[in-house]
């Protein structure tokens, strides 16, 4: 039985290539969605633990989408916040979307501020020098042609010059002065958030949290420690995150299912007078679906195989060309999708193994 099924995928080789590769754009896809959509809501959750700060404050109602916030709050506020008790450092930021070639968000910062809720570890140059500096990460560094030192970026729809080049994992990947993003945004002394960093001891945290929504002017705002905020950031709160999701795995599923099912129905008509012999042989209906689901068996191995090995070359391909996308792989959907693509392949050939296996040896070995 082994050897017939291996002739039955060699005799038709562009078929059974073709099927393999069905499964395998399904494995491809399920694990490139998942591992672009969880990678990037993973990097923003790396990013605002990497701030160093351990509450975030922001005027207006609590929302996990914090680049969304417009700069309403007077900077001033900083200076009231560091006079709380167990307060140790608290930083004005402004937060652009940058939309120009790529959606990036911008940081507008005080430097020193800043840096004092968790030092930048500089990898070439160093702080703001003029009003148009600019400060990037090691990957935005590398990504495209590279940039380095003293070139040029645009920004805002502005010319900024690189001043620093830093570890990556701080909140964003671009940093501009606080009072340039103000000017440019013709709002000053504004900002967005303030990033609080509190005593070591957690249980202060909300006493910080109480010490500030009693506070006159602050009674509304949103408090949140950084632990909260990267608590909102999970599928099920992301809006369409889910929906998304699902439906590119539906659409891989119903690809890889009527490949399977087209090429097994094809198979099972082409060899009519085989199954006959068999039949006639002495094989038994669950003889004949076990030949047909092996021969898929085999066929959706190679397929997801083929489809893990060229979603990690994928992933090497895209670090290397695009240094700052997220592209996370996990040996949990690894796993899903290989499953997936098998169960899938084989309910898409249960009915042409059916069909073959009800045919009747008499009529099977008459048919032309």
């Amino acid at each position: 039985m082994n050897k017939l099924i291996l002739g039955n995928l060699v005799h038709r080789p562009l078929r059974s290539i073709i099927s393999a590769f069905a499964v395998a754009i399904e494995v491809i896809m399920i694990l490139s969605i998942a591992a672009i959509m969880f990678g990037m809501l993973n990097a923003s959750r790396n990013q605002q633990a990497g701030v160093g700060g351990d509450m975030i404050v922001r005027p207006g109602a609590s929302n996990a989408l914090i680049a969304t916030s417009a700069a309403a709050a007077d900077v001033r506020v900083a200076d009231v916040l560091r006079k709380l008790p167990h307060v140790e450092a608290v930083s004005p930021v402004n937060i652009k979307i940058n939309t120009a070639g790529s959606v990036e968000n911008i940081y507008g910062i005080d430097f020193q501020s800043y840096n004092a809720l968790r030092p930048f570890v500089f990898k070439a140059g160093g702080p703001f020098q003029q009003p148009f500096d600019i400060i990037i990460d090691d990957l935005q560094a590398a990504s495209g042609k590279g940039l380095h030192i003293g070139d040029s970026v645009n920004v805002l729809n502005h010319t900024f010059h690189v001043c620093g080049i830093v570890e990556h994992g701080k909140g964003a990947r671009k940093f501009i002065p606080l009072t340039t993003m103000d000017a440019l945004d013709g709002n000053p002394g504004k900002a967005a958030v303030f990033y609080v960093r509190t005593e070591s001891q957690p249980n202060f945290q909300q006493d910080v949290r109480n010490e500030i929504l009693s506070t006159p002017g602050l009674e509304n705002w949103s408090v949140q420690t950084t632990e909260e905020l990267i608590s909102q950031l999970t599928p099920e709160r992301m809006p369409g995150f889910n929906i998304a999701l699902r439906v590119v795995i539906g659409i891989a599923i119903i690809i890889g299912f009527l490949v399977i099912f087209q090429s097994m129905y094809t198979a099972v008509m082409e060899r009519t007078r085989e199954i006959g012999i068999l039949k006639s042989m002495g094989a038994g209906s669950a003889g004949i679906v076990s030949v047909v689901l092996r021969e898929t068996g085999l066929l959706a191995a190679v397929g997801v195989i083929f489809g893990v090995a060229a979603t990690y070359l994928l992933r090497l391909l895209l670090h290397t060309r695009f240094p700052t996308l997220s592209f996370e792989l996990t040996s949990g959907w690894v796993f899903s999708a290989v499953i997936i693509a098998l169960v899938g392949a084989l309910f898409g050939a249960l009915y042409p193994a059916l069909k073959a296996a009800r045919k009747d040896p008499i009529d099977a070995l008459s048919y032309e």
